[in-house]
């Protein structure tokens, strides 16, 4: 077996979708979004970034918002500094516990997830 398909369990995470009863759903589009606004400072340029419309992205954002009833995202217009969009303090919180969640997660799936592409890895071809 060639040593790239026996590290294929590297290759392999979890993906977390967390409904909380509220209205709010939190998962890896959601996450992506902030963090790619968080890279580039600009709701199109992250939606860009992850080859999504533009409107998909706003629409996004703005379900984040509407379901913590303020703001995840906040935009700046022109002005000195040139404007942009940034993470609100509770969009920067979000993206940190999602993140550290996250790596709870891969972290204790480990063995488990290398259990099931090494299974997957005996199959024939």
């Amino acid at each position: 077996m060639a040593s790239d398909e026996s590290n294929s369990h590297h290759l392999v995470r979890p993906r977390i979708h967390i409904g909380t009863g509220k209205g709010i759903a939190i998962g890896p589009g959601k996450i992506d979004l902030l963090r790619a606004i968080a890279q580039t400072g600009s709701i199109a340029a992250a939606a860009r970034t992850l080859k999504m419309p533009y409107k998909r992205a706003w629409l996004l954002i703005d379900s984040l918002n509407q379901g913590f009833g303020r703001p995840v995202v906040s935009t700046a217009s022109g002005g000195k500094e040139g404007g942009g969009t940034f993470l609100t303090p509770l969009g920067e919180n979000l993206l940190e516990r999602y993140t550290a969640l996250e790596q709870r997660i891969n972290d204790a799936s480990s063995q488990e997830i290398k259990a099931l592409c090494d299974l997957a890895d005996r199959l024939p071809e």
